[in-house]
């Protein structure tokens, strides 16, 4: 039921770009930037209303809250994440589910290795303002998640009929 509902609501919004953009681009796009949502107002909620913006004591180390947030919502959003790009974009990919699973766990650490290059790169090294590097590495980084999905880890595995 939640899939038929997604897919009728991009249905619907992909009308206007049918000319220009290919579906699975576009179901990239806005599953992506429903979870990047997801992701922010979640973060956001943690931050100021579960965790008052107060670090976080385990006992053994105590951990600032800006982190506590991120470390307790990137579990759901990468599952979020994965599942929508499962289901929904790559959904011709033949591959064992826990086969896309760590592979997508392995593009999304490429993701988060890739942003923080950048962003040292640009700022430290390029000397470009933070706000504008974090933008040119969102672009990159994007650019680099759909080709490593679409061609890694939710690729089309071609059987090789001669040895079957």
């Amino acid at each position: 039921m939640i899939h038929s509902l997604i897919i009728s609501v991009l249905d619907w919004f992909y009308k206007p770009f049918k000319s220009y953009l290919p579906r699975q681009t576009f179901n990239y796009a806005a599953c992506g930037g429903a979870n990047t949502a997801f992701d922010i107002l979640l973060y956001i909620l943690t931050y100021n209303f579960v965790l008052g913006k107060q670090i976080v004591h385990l006992g053994f180390v105590a951990i600032s809250a800006h982190i506590a947030a991120f470390v307790f919502v990137f579990p759901v959003t990468f599952t979020s994440g994965f599942l929508l790009s499962k289901y929904i974009t790559f959904t011709e990919s033949n591959l064992r589910g826990r086969v896309q699973l760590l592979r997508y766990g392995l593009t999304v650490l490429g993701s988060i290795v890739l942003n923080y290059v950048l962003l040292k790169l640009f700022v430290e090294v390029a000397e470009i303002n933070p706000s504008i590097a974090k933008v040119l590495t969102t672009i990159v980084v994007v650019g680099y998640s759909y080709v490593a999905q679409k061609y890694f880890t939710f690729k089309i595995k071609i059987h090789d009929t001669a040895h079957d």
